[in-house]
């Protein structure tokens, strides 16, 4: 199976490569858009899919491929003041268990009122927060199968028949807030700067904020305050851009050992345009939180997650190499283990044109335990895969 994916990634390659699919160029496919009256609508989405060959030691049935599909939906009105308002949402149509969003992949994964005035833009509702929308971690050929916070993952845990990386998935953006209802306010960028914060008021999933205190769980986290700086600017050929970012919040039903929610990272990166055809990027970014493997309803007196990225890709036209390096420790206490997680990926990408990305690659994780065992009946496991990966954004 592995030698089989193997060749047909390099074929798929290849061939979208080669003057007898150069065609492909010349075809799009646009977002459904149109007007009614003064109001501007746009229908579009993604799907990505991913065939597979993943070496686990003590599991042999595997699966071999995965995917998922979402729309993403608006309606803009702009005024001749410079006004601009716009509901906007994003709904998951499918999904398995090895692919989704990083919401939960409930149907509704966005939905909020913004506006964008000339002193900058305010989003209300569910979306993301101000940490993550400005967060910088480093390139990658293709963010899906990324390991860092990945969309689509390669690794089944045959105990729960879900994805293994839930266990500890390394995320360096700074993302508690997930997508919450809350309000957030972005700055115009000016000299390069760009300054964000949200508010939270609690893990309510609701259109607008207040309206509920989300899950009855002990120590869910309500009123949460989120800042962020975001710096960008070009030097000759070479663009360097940065963010940081912090969250907290106020622990509510708090049982012994658990607290408010700490959230703070930050990340950088450069891209060098070497000439026309060549471009050079290289980036990364470090998070850490007081929550158990990053779980907000898990937030601890003592201990933290941490995860590091670190990756570079080198372009030319359309094609792209990669290689990314991913490092995250979860401190164990209140008797659950201390989890680390050490994760590579190698992979090379053909972007077709404006829609379609072909992406094949090599993926490896290192996962380790204090205590306890993992599915192969050992404290530490290895895990690899080769896979092809193929992307369509409308």
């Amino acid at each position: 199976m592995r030698v089989w994916l193997l060749a047909g990634s390099a074929f798929a390659l290849l061939a979208t490569g080669s003057p007898a699919f150069a065609a492909w160029d010349d075809w799009s496919i646009s977002p459904l858009t149109g007007d009614v009256g003064d109001f501007a609508y746009s229908l579009g989405g993604q799907a990505h899919g991913t065939a597979f060959d993943a070496n686990e030691p003590g599991h042999f049935d595997l699966p071999h491929a995965t995917g998922a599909a979402q729309i993403s939906a608006s309606v803009q009105r702009d005024y001749d003041s410079g006004l601009s308002l716009a509901l906007k949402g994003q709904f998951s149509i499918y999904h398995d268990h090895l692919s989704g969003d990083n919401y939960g992949s409930a149907f509704v994964a966005k939905a909020y009122l913004q506006a964008q005035t000339g002193l900058g833009r305010i989003d209300v509702g569910m979306n993301d927060g101000a940490g993550y929308a400005l967060a910088i971690t480093g390139p990658a050929v293709n963010g899906e199968v990324a390991i860092d916070n990945p969309k689509a993952t390669l690794f089944i845990d045959p105990t729960t028949h879900r994805s293994f990386q839930r266990i500890f998935t390394l995320n360096s953006a700074v993302e508690s807030s997930l997508n919450y209802a809350k309000v957030s306010y972005y700055t115009p960028r000016l000299f390069g700067v760009q300054l964000a914060m949200s508010f939270t008021p609690s893990e309510g999933k609701e259109f607008i904020p207040f309206l509920n205190n989300g899950p009855t769980v002990p120590n869910r986290q309500k009123y949460m305050w989120e800042g962020t700086a975001s710096y960008s600017d070009t030097f000759g050929p070479v663009t360097v851009s940065a963010y940081g970012a912090i969250i907290v919040g106020h622990g509510e039903h708090k049982t012994p050992g658990h607290a408010g929610l700490t959230d703070w990272g930050f990340g950088a990166q450069a891209d060098w345009e070497i000439d026309d055809d060549w471009k050079l990027s290289a980036g990364g970014a470090y998070r850490e939180a007081n929550t158990y493997t990053f779980n907000i309803n898990d937030a601890r007196t003592s201990g933290t997650t941490n995860s590091m990225h670190l990756s570079t890709v080198l372009s030319y036209g359309p094609w792209s190499l990669g290689g990314e390096l991913g490092n995250g420790n979860a401190d164990g206490s209140l008797g659950d283990p201390t989890i680390g997680a050490h994760a590579y990926t190698v992979d090379a990408g053909y972007t077709v044109n404006s829609n379609l990305q072909f992406t094949a690659g090599w993926q490896k994780l290192h996962y380790a335990r204090s205590a306890g065992t993992f599915f192969n009946g050992a404290p530490a496991i290895n895990m690899d895969a080769v896979f092809l990966h193929a992307v369509l954004n409308i």
